[in-house]
């Protein structure tokens, strides 16, 4: 009889998905308390007992171009975790987004016996649906975010789970009046978050841009203070960057301190990203901007078949959210974009309309997200033998 308790391997590329994985772990365990963790994460899996085998930094990377250079270190992390995974074969492998390293990963470890399950399903309704014929090879599974996207996947063969989105599920509500007095912003004074991303690639070509926005709204608004929420490997660039910007910025780390600042926050200018929904849990009114590399952005251009780019926008089929991507990324347009925010008490709470009917749409048929992903992950595993 095989007296091995389970384990679980898990691989996350970015802090999103170490989000998504710390969730998963804490669902597992609460029904499984005995499987083991392996694998590839941060430091929210690390504090759930995960000792990671890669800096996760190393795999977070965004744009066709911005990777190129990046490509050895990331196939030598590539055939490192699928040497790890065939060493240890796993009970089950879960894949937390990252394509671009999770897929690759995948394709490796086809014919290992090794059970693979992909969490958060590649947007193929956004590129191309032919992609969903591509990907159901790599994998036994797939735990989607949002519930029109199954059907792309299922059509082609692929088992696909709507597990809802960890937005619902992370509904604590930060201390507005804890982090004004610590930060010494009194109660009537407006606070601007600003959110440049999490890759080096983005706060590389975002902050400069979002540096002259804040530049020219704090002109219109000398009393604004300027909070930045940011990632442990990317807050020294980020506060190199912001050390002379205007609003007596604030930049803060961690969960607890980013939930205080939405708490806090009058509006936000962010980077399209998951973050859009964390803001539109917390109640932000945001504008998103984003940009890329050129030659990313006319590939990008060719192959992206929606119109939107927040998934506030994309669930309700209309900008409730503005958006100034590319070459709307700049601060001609982000300038009077946050203002209006900021000076229009309505068009805040006609945001907050809009976030209310979409994450409606996030929720599962019932339980929690992280809850109904533990369910299709213990599915695979072997039958808990009897003592």
């Amino acid at each position: 009889m095989n007296t091995q308790a389970p384990k679980i391997m898990l691989v996350a590329g970015e802090p999103s998905g170490d989000r998504l994985g710390a969730s998963l772990m804490t669902a597992i365990r609460r029904r499984r308390p005995e499987i083991s963790f392996l694998g590839v994460g941060g430091p929210l899996m690390g504090a759930e007992g995960l000792d990671s085998t890669v800096p996760i930094e190393d795999l977070a990377v965004m744009g066709l171009v911005e990777v190129l250079p990046r490509i050895p270190t990331l196939m030598r992390h590539i055939r490192n975790t699928a040497d790890l995974a065939r060493q240890t074969h796993p009970d089950v492998l879960v894949t937390i987004d990252a394509p671009g390293f999770n897929f690759r990963l995948a394709r490796r470890l086809a014919g290992s016996g090794i059970p693979r399950i992909h969490y958060v399903a590649p947007s193929v309704w956004a590129w191309k649906p032919g992609r969903a014929k591509k990907i159901a090879p790599l994998f036994d599974h797939v735990m989607a975010l949002l519930p029109f996207e199954p059907p792309y996947f299922e059509a082609v063969g692929l088992p696909t789970t709507f597990v809802g989105h960890p937005a619902v599920e992370d509904v604590q509500s930060g201390d507005a009046d804890a982090f004004r007095a610590h930060h010494a912003i009194p109660p009537d004074v407006p606070v601007l978050v600003v959110l440049p991303g999490s890759r080096r690639s983005e706060t590389d070509r975002l902050l400069p841009v979002f540096a002259e926005t804040v530049r020219q709204v704090c002109a219109d608004r000398p009393d604004l203070r300027i909070v930045i929420p940011t990632v442990d490997h990317v807050r020294d660039t980020v506060a190199r960057e912001v050390e002379k910007w205007p609003g007596q910025p604030v930049i803060v780390t961690g969960e607890a301190a980013r939930r205080d600042a939405f708490a806090a926050a009058t509006a936000s200018l962010a980077a399209s990203g998951t973050v859009s929904v964390e803001l539109a849990v917390a109640g932000v009114p945001t504008v998103i901007a984003y940009d890329v590399n050129k030659v990313t952005a006319m590939i990008a251009k060719r192959l992206v078949r929606t119109d939107h780019v927040s998934l506030v926008n994309i669930l309700l089929k209309r900008e409730a959210v503005p958006e100034y991507l590319l070459e709307k990324c700049k601060p001609a347009l982000l300038v009077p974009a946050v203002q209006h925010l900021l000076n229009d008490p309505d068009a805040r709470a006609e945001q907050r309309r809009a976030y209310h009917e979409a994450l409606d749409l996030l929720k599962p048929a019932r339980g929690l997200p992280s809850e109904s992903a533990a369910g299709v992950v213990l599915d695979y595993l072997r039958p808990k033998e009897p003592a």
